[in-house]
């Protein structure tokens, strides 16, 4: 077992649509904040908002990445997503494949 597990995280963005998703994720991907991005190009969002239950279709991004890099992921992704609160939250990796997780160290800029 790796002694850096915990510092891997997987992170889920919902957004308003597939192009506004490959539009941030290869922005997330060429500045080397994260490994990988994974965009599932529909799902189904309900939700409370402004006291009222809404629902969208959305697309959903998996985002790889390290815990360390979260900050500014948040920043890049808040710059460009248009929503006034885009969903951004992170999930720790408890356990992966350690040439998986090496591989996201060599991506990712430190």
């Amino acid at each position: 077992m790796s002694s850096s597990l915990g510092s891997y995280v997987v992170v889920l963005i919902t957004v308003p649509d597939f192009d506004t998703g490959v539009k941030i994720g290869r922005e997330l991907v060429s500045s080397r904040l994260v490994a990988c991005v994974n965009i599932v190009r529909e799902v189904k969002s309900i939700f409370l908002w402004e006291g009222k239950v809404d629902e969208a279709s959305e697309a959903l991004l998996i985002v790889k990445t390290r815990l360390d890099k979260m900050d500014e992921v948040i920043r890049k992704v808040k710059e460009l997503h248009p929503y006034q609160v885009p969903e951004i939250i992170a999930l720790p990796i408890v356990y992966g494949l350690e040439s998986y997780l090496k591989w996201i160290d060599e991506v990712v800029q430190h």
